[in-house]
C-alpha cells in the first residue's frame, strides 16, 4: 500500500527587511511606485503542498510517491526527497523552466510583500497516476495545485477505484462549482478549514452541511481550536491540538496535518487516534520556520504523542 501525493512543488525564498515598508512608501506617489528594499537575510527553503505532505509521510515511514512537476533547478530538491525514501518517478522535470517559486519579504512589523511564480507546476497535468502503476490498495491525496491537474487526477482515482482524499485548500477561489462537486463525489475524505468550507458553500450554492453529507468523512481544521471529524449519522469527533513549545511559523502546518491524516486513514486507525496524529504532526511544523525544517523519528513521535495525549501509540 502506497500513499501517492499530488500537488505542487516549490521553493520558498524567505527574506527579512530590517525596517518598515511603510516608512519608504509615499502615499501621494503610489501611482508611480518605485521602491527597492535591501534585505539583510535570505533563505531558500523547500516547499509546495506535495513536497510538504510527502515529507511528513516519509518521517512516519509510509511508502510515499509524488506526482507533480518541477523545473530545471529541481536536482537538489529531488535528491533530498530520494534520500527520505520518497518515490520521485511521478515528477515531471520541465527543461528551460523553473520550479514554482515564492518570494517573501517580511519587514519588522510582519508586513509582507510576496511574489509567486507558478513555473513548471502547470505541467503536472501531463503526468498520470497510471504511470506509477496505480493499485487498488493505494491511497491518493488530491492537494491544492493547478485546477486542471486536480480534476485530472481525481478522475483517474475514480476510474481506478482507489481511495482518495480531496483537499482543495487554497485553490477554492479558482475552482468552479462542477470541479468542487466532482472532487467530492467518490472521495474517501473531504478536508478543509472552516473558512474554506464557507467559501465552497458559497461557490456551490449548497449549505456546509449539504457538502458534509456528500462525503463519507469530512475533516474540518480550526487552527488553535483543534479539528473535527464529521461522519453522517455519527457524533462529531472533536480533536484537540497538540500544544507547541512555541509558535514560530504556521506555514506548512496544514500540509503536515494532511500527510499524517492520510497515514492514519490508510492504516484504518480510529478517527480519534488519526486526528491526534495529524494534530501532533502539524505542531512539529509550526515550531520552526519553514515547511520541511523540522524532524522526528517514529519513536520520538510516539513518545511525544503519549506525553501530549496520555495514550500509547503504536505506529508499527
Amino acid at each position: 500500500m502506497r500513499i501517492i501525493v499530488t500537488g505542487s512543488l516549490a521553493y520558498d525564498y524567505i527574506m527579512n527587511f530590517p525596517g518598515k515598508f511603510a516608512d519608504h512608501i509615499l502615499p501621494d506617489k503610489v501611482h508611480m511606485l518605485t521602491v527597492s528594499f535591501l534585505v539583510d537575510s535570505m533563505k531558500k527553503m523547500r516547499g509546495g503542498t506535495a513536497g510538504n505532505i510527502a515529507y511528513t509521510l516519509a518521517m512516519l515511514n509510509a511508502k510515499t510517491a509524488v506526482v507533480s512537476a518541477a523545473g530545471q533547478d529541481f536536482a537538489e530538491y529531488r535528491d533530498f526527497m530520494t534520500g527520505k525514501g520518497i518515490d520521485v518517478r511521478g515528477i515531471k522535470v520541465v527543461p528551460n523552466e523553473f520550479t514554482a517559486s515564492c518570494f517573501i519579504n517580511t519587514d519588522q512589523a510582519n508586513n509582507q510583500i510576496v511574489a509567486f511564480y507558478p513555473g513548471a507546476v502547470v505541467h503536472a497535468r501531463e503526468v498520470t497516476l497510471a504511470s506509477l502503476g496505480l493499485e487498488k490498495g493505494d491511497w491518493v491525496i488530491i492537494s491544492p495545485t493547478d485546477p486542471e491537474s486536480m480534476a485530472k487526477h481525481t478522475a483517474e482515482c475514480k476510474k481506478a477505484g482507489v481511495s482518495y482524499i480531496f483537499d482543495p485548500g487554497k485553490q477554492v477561489p479558482r475552482l468552479e462549482k462542477a470541479q468542487i462537486l466532482a472532487g467530492l463525489d467518490g472521495c474517501a475524505a473531504f478536508v478543509g478549514n472552516d473558512y474554506e468550507f464557507g467559501m465552497m458553500a458559497k461557490s456551490t450554492g449548497l449549505t456546509e452541511q449539504q457538502l458534509f453529507d456528500m462525503a463519507p468523512l469530512t475533516v474540518m481544521t480550526r487552527g488553535d481550536q483543534g479539528s473535527r471529524f464529521i461522519v453522517k449519522g455519527q457524533p462529531v469527533v472533536e480533536i484537540p491540538i497538540a500544544k507547541p513549545t512555541s509558535v514560530v511559523d504556521p506555514t506548512g502546518a496544514g500540509d503536515a496535518y494532511l500527510g499524517a491524516l492520510a497515514f492514519g486513514l490508510a492504516k484504518k486507525l480510529p478517527h480519534a487516534v488519526t486526528g491526534r496524529i495529524a494534530a501532533l504532526a502539524a505542531t512539529y511544523a509550526i515550531e520552526l520556520k519553514g515547511c520541511q525544517e523540522h524532524f522526528f523519528s517514529v519513536d520520538d513521535f510516539a513518545r511525544r504523542y503519549q506525553t501530549t495525549f496520555g495514550e500509547t501509540l503504536n505506529l508499527g
